[in-house]
């Protein structure tokens, strides 16, 4: 019995829109990569990107459950001694919400040249407004 891969004309990706107001961060984050992904089609091939494109609006809006406004912490690093700068994520969503999401959706993303090529394909906007109206994305509830 062989595998079956899909051909890139076989291929069908189609623009989805999720509304992110009072949605959990990790359930919400978990459905976006499976969407991103492909994940939900039954032509789903680990190693090729048959998922579609995912565009989240209202992210300044995102619930979290228990203390993790003030516990959840964010790091970065300048490469400095002593350039550790450490964020809560009450401030990351005060300033970027945008990110919030965004970093969520990687950890759920294989690390390599595919989940990059994933993580190109989520649109993030805080606001309800997005420039995509061309593309006729699809309003899903999750």
């Amino acid at each position: 019995m062989r595998s079956y891969v899909p051909k890139t004309d076989e291929i069908s990706q189609e623009w989805l829109v999720i509304d992110a107001s009072n949605q959990v961060l990790g359930r919400l984050a978990t459905q976006i990569a499976t969407l991103l992904r492909g994940k939900h089609k039954p032509e789903f091939t680990p190693f090729l990107d048959t998922g579609d494109f995912v565009v989240v609006v209202n992210a300044e809006r995102v619930a979290v459950t228990g203390n993790k406004m003030e516990d959840k912490l964010y790091y970065r690093h300048s490469g400095y001694p002593g350039g550790l700068k450490v964020e809560t994520l009450r401030e990351r969503l005060d300033k970027y919400p945008d990110r919030v999401i965004r970093s969520a959706v990687w950890g759920m993303l294989p690390k390599n040249r595919l989940g990059r090529k994933l993580l190109r394909k989520l649109k993030v906007y805080s606001g309800s407004e997005h420039p995509h109206e061309a593309q006729q994305p699809r309003t899903i509830t999750l």
